[in-house]
């Protein structure tokens, strides 16, 4: 197929990018290639990608719109996935205008993209902080969210609403993924994966949020790809069981799918944070803190929906990927 990925010198799209070269598919990867976090990182990303003779990469902001509506006109692409988003909670206390133009006013770019060529699917990324103030757990896609506790979030509901109403008016195929604590190597610099390593390595204290009592389903890049990959292979469907009366929010009578990707096993923060000085070697000095504004104490992925649908859930133990991204981490960086 020929597929369109945003944000793919990101570190899910970097991932998603590679798998589907890897089976033989023609990629175009577009990038704004902006400075939130070291451009290097994600030019390297790139540079895993253009030895395949099947991916370009065109350097565009997914906000221009005269810009998308060009490229969906020239390139008439198969199917799409949305990577390109202003990622991270915290920093859209300190700017929320990147979140609207990247998350929403781009996002309608690439709907808008998708539903006046030949695009046959959508997948987006969601997230799993759109589960925001609920308790309930495991998180489910059948739950309603409806209380987002960061920008980020409500953006990303927003995501999943604006999908919904292309998939109702236009017949747009659409299926958002809510990704579950990503980790792995090629990792943000802002993750705390790389923060924790990054102090550990240099002898540096590392800042543990809420007393170090949060729990997270810290899930491995593979298994993310994988899945994405999956999901992007079965087009959305409608619902022939739909119920308009008692609706259920992961799906429709309008051709529209949600799926949680996480490992479905929540990790505490303590034991994540040992896990790294295991396979370092070393042990972390800590700062303990509070609760920051945005964060929830826990997340915790139910998947069953994602396994009956495309056979797969994410599996990738714990010190496995952690020992994987120490060992890129030391490489990348140069680090001992």
């Amino acid at each position: 197929m020929k597929v369109l990925v945003t944000g793919v010198a990101g570190f899910i799209g970097m991932h998603v990018a590679r798998r589907l070269l890897e089976r033989g598919d023609e990629i175009v990867g577009v990038d704004n290639l902006n400075d939130y976090y070291d451009v290097g990182l994600k030019e390297a990303r790139l540079r895993q990608l253009t030895s395949f003779d099947a991916f370009r990469f065109v350097r565009l902001d997914i906000a221009d719109r005269d810009a998308v509506s060009g490229l969906f006109a020239r390139e008439g692409f198969q199917r799409a996935v949305n990577l390109a988003a202003q990622p991270g909670v915290r920093y859209s206390l300190k700017n929320p205008h990147a979140y609207i133009q990247s998350n929403v006013v781009g996002f309608t770019n690439v709907l808008e993209g998708c539903r006046h060529t030949t695009v046959e699917h959508l997948v987006y990324a969601s997230s799993s902080s759109v589960y925001g103030a609920n308790t309930a757990m495991p998180f489910s896609v059948h739950q309603n969210v409806d209380h987002p506790v960061s920008l980020y979030a409500a953006t990303k509901k927003a995501n999943e609403l604006m999908a919904h109403t292309y998939s109702h008016l236009y017949g747009l195929p659409t299926t958002g993924l809510r990704y579950f604590t990503v980790y792995g190597p090629w990792g943000r610099p802002d993750m705390s994966p790389s923060l924790f390593a990054g102090a550990i390595l240099r002898g540096e204290a590392i800042d543990v949020f809420n007393e170090g009592r949060m729990r997270r389903d810290f899930t491995y890049i593979d298994d993310i790809a994988e899945g994405t990959v999956r999901v992007l292979d079965r087009t959305a469907t409608p619902n022939a069981a739909f119920d308009t009366a008692n609706p259920d929010s992961s799906s429709s009578y309008a051709p529209y799918r949600l799926y949680n990707i996480g490992n479905h096993e929540p990790v505490a923060l303590m034991r994540f944070i040992e896990t790294i000085e295991q396979a370092i070697g070393r042990q972390a000095r800590k700062n303990m803190l509070p609760m920051q504004p945005g964060d929830v104490a826990a997340t915790y992925a139910d998947v069953e929906d994602l396994r009956a649908a495309v056979g797969f859930e994410p599996r990738t133990p714990l010190a496995h990927g952690i020992a994987a991204f120490v060992r890129w981490y030391k490489e990348y960086y140069g680090a001992s």
